[in-house]
């Protein structure tokens, strides 16, 4: 499309460390293992979690809502990625980009507030146990879902939105391995400064929150495990897989959202990227069944059904 004699951009490559790694094929093998592991696994926890009983609890509710996050993720990039690879040509069109921004953005902060209403189902499971089942009823956890999707759609329509409507009259080549807002921000032709501020401040008020109540959450965990006798000891097991997720998650988020654009380079974007979309969602399922009883007990019934 051209307008005043400048050319306007409606598709764009993608050219991220593929590109440049001498052996793409070896990689993208790998990132379909990857992307196969996280359906198969997340999938396995959600029947699991849909059939057995004993799994029938606001955690595992939570938990069931952390995997179909994770395999909305993987969905949105995997096939797309996988498929431009086996066709030789990476093209996107701005209404795609548009879609994986969208839905990247939303699963990530929908990911932010939903570990931060675990944390609180883990607060009051230790810290106040004979009040978890009104405080923790299905009526409030339904809410507390709600929430957190409502918060996630909203701000990720916003800089959705600020990318369709942005003119890109420069290079179209994007340096990435999927659609991302600092991407495309780099190749539009108008001043982002103003954006990418309120985009940076926008990021701290919507981690802040969410980080705010897992601290206090597992302080008050801690105080009370101290004070209290083995049986609590116990309990603080649940809480290690959790932690591990919410380090690995906020880690990475933090990393790739809250750096100022003049820090960042094209490679170390991919390489975090695949950290938080590709290696987290696949690492959730592990870290939390290995770690939990209830879930690998589950499991074993499900094999021994099958198997009998």
């Amino acid at each position: 499309m051209e307008k005043n004699n400048v050319t306007l951009w409606s598709e764009f490559i993608l050219q991220g460390f593929l590109s440049q790694t001498k052996s793409p094929a070896t990689v993208v093998s790998l990132l379909l293992i990857m992307f196969l592991m996280v359906l198969s696994e997340n999938c396995l926890l959600l029947y699991l979690i849909q059939v057995d009983s004993g799994l029938h609890s606001p955690m595992y509710f939570f938990l069931s809502q952390l995997s179909f996050m994770d395999i909305c993720q993987t969905l949105t990039i995997g096939p797309k990625l996988t498929g431009d690879f086996f066709r030789k040509k990476s093209v996107i069109s701005l209404s795609g980009c548009s879609v994986q921004i969208f839905f990247i953005m939303t699963m990530a902060l929908a990911e932010y507030f939903l570990l931060a209403a675990m944390s609180y189902d883990r607060y009051v499971a230790i810290c106040r146990p004979l009040q978890y089942p009104v405080l923790m009823r299905r009526n409030i956890c339904l809410s507390l879902t709600v929430g957190v999707w409502g918060s996630a759609t909203p701000h990720a329509l916003v800089p959705t939105v600020y990318v369709l409507l942005q003119p890109y009259c420069g290079s179209n080549v994007i340096q990435h391995i999927y659609c991302d807002l600092p991407s495309m921000l780099k190749l539009s032709c108008s001043d982002t400064s103003a954006f990418e501020k309120f985009t940076l401040l926008l990021s701290v008020e919507l981690f802040l929150p969410p980080l705010s109540t897992i601290l206090v959450s597992y302080s008050c965990i801690l105080v009370t495990v101290l004070q209290s006798t083995g049986k609590s000891h116990k309990a603080l097991g649940t809480c290690f897989s959790h932690l591990a997720v919410v380090g690995l998650f906020y880690g990475a988020a933090m990393f790739k959202y809250m750096r100022p654009m003049s820090y960042r380079t094209p490679f170390q974007d991919d390489i975090v990227s695949v950290l938080c979309t590709i290696v987290t969602p696949m690492l959730n399922p592990l870290i939390y069944s290995l770690r939990n009883r209830d879930v690998l007990g589950a499991l074993t019934k499900l094999f021994r059904i099958h198997y009998h």
